[in-house]
């Protein structure tokens, strides 16, 4: 084992490599915290494309980079790696100025499951909840089945990197030196005769400024918005509407998308007119007609949105639920919604979708087009 020379100490991480670092572990830091909740898929979003953006720059920062941050250099072979395990076992390790060879696999195991993030991510975002560059080419059933893979990858990704930071730690105590601090400070102790870098500033700042413009454009709705005009993160194409619908529909309540239920649904519901939650529509039957057409051609089975495909999974096909609330999908969705939510003066009704949902009446309903309306406090 060796003891560093800590009165002689060199640039060993360059800037740009600093800032990847620590930039790359705050998005998975918030893209893993705001995964659970799809309010902040548009968050969770944004910390993907960083994070995306920062592996790009990575894999080319390996090949034209400075000495330590190329790939040449931490690209042992398993001999190299068992024996540095077995080193640390016995007190022999040699100490490595850059990676060594167990973190330098470690470092690519991260990069591998990093791409396959991103890309499971982008299939998903494209085909289950239909936006980003993939929209309209990945199917929903293919995004829907990415997902499982974009957790599977996340998560394993999360163990390596324990294992690396374990790795970390335990080689700080082992050869006598702040490794973590070294990924800050870009210096470790080193010989006379040790490779010198470059700190590269311009390349720095300019990954920087990308990250931090980029944040502003994005999120630029929520520093704009008013309260008359609430930002919507995301903004789809309109649904097919029809005018008679629009009409008599909407005359009582919200009118409802078909897409929030099945089309048998629907048949019910105008097939049994005479008692439509206690009123008597008595549509005459060109008016019956059209509005009967146009909502099963537009029901769950044959509209793009993420919820009409999870309310026609969670209606049984035995089913014909004639209330939204009562399919399986919005009672899971809603199932946390605290009661004080829908007796406040703004709500009243669970079929007043428009008081949380921005979109309600487009019928998308983003859930990151979703808040809660503020309650009046009890004098």
């Amino acid at each position: 084992m060796t003891t560093p020379d800590s009165t002689n100490k060199m640039l060993v991480w360059d800037l740009p490599t600093r800032v990847f670092h620590w930039f790359f572990v705050l998005c998975f830091i918030v893209a893993w915290i705001t995964h659970e909740n799809d309010r902040f898929l548009y968050e969770h979003v944004y910390a993907g494309y960083v994070f995306f953006g920062l592996l790009i720059f990575r894999l080319l920062w390996g090949w034209v980079g400075s000495h330590y941050a190329r790939f040449r250099t931490f690209a042992y072979d398993w001999p190299s790696v068992t024996s540095y395990l077995k080193g640390l076992l016995n007190g022999q390790a040699m100490r490595h100025i850059g990676h060594n060879p167990a973190g330098g696999w470690a470092i690519f195991i991260i990069l591998i499951l990093a791409v396959l993030v991103s890309i499971s991510g982008l299939l998903v975002f494209g085909g289950e909840e239909g936006h980003g560059p993939l929209k309209g080419i990945i199917s929903y059933d293919l995004g829907s089945a990415a997902k499982e893979a974009h957790e599977f990858f996340a998560i394993a990704m999360l163990l390596v990197v324990f294992i690396h930071v374990a790795g970390v730690v335990v080689e700080s105590f082992y050869h006598k030196e702040n490794l973590i601090w070294a990924m800050i400070s870009g210096q470790k102790p080193a010989a006379d005769d040790a490779f010198q870098v470059r700190l590269y500033p311009l390349i720095a700042v300019i990954v920087l400024s990308t990250i931090v413009i980029s944040a502003t454009f994005y999120f630029r709705g929520y520093i704009t918005q008013t309260d008359a005009k609430p930002f919507i993160p995301f903004s789809s194409p309109a649904l097919p509407s029809n005018a008679t619908w629009v009409t008599e529909c909407g005359e009582c309540h919200l009118a409802f998308h078909p897409s929030l239920l099945p089309a048998r649904s629907w048949l019910r519901l105008m097939q049994d007119q005479a008692d439509h939650f206690g009123e008597d529509l008595s549509y005459d039957d060109e008016t019956t007609k059209e509005i009967t057409e146009f909502m099963v051609k537009n029901s769950a089975e044959n509209s793009p949105t993420e919820p009409a495909h999870k309310i026609k999974a969670s209606v049984s096909v035995n089913d014909a639920p004639i209330r939204i609330t009562e399919t399986g999908y919005w009672k899971r969705k809603h199932e946390e919604v605290d009661e004080k939510y829908w007796m406040s003066p703004g709500v009243k009704s669970k079929t007043n979708c428009a008081a949380c949902h921005l979109d309600a009446k487009t019928g998308w309903f983003e859930d990151s087009n979703m808040r809660l309306p503020k309650l009046v406090k009890e004098k």
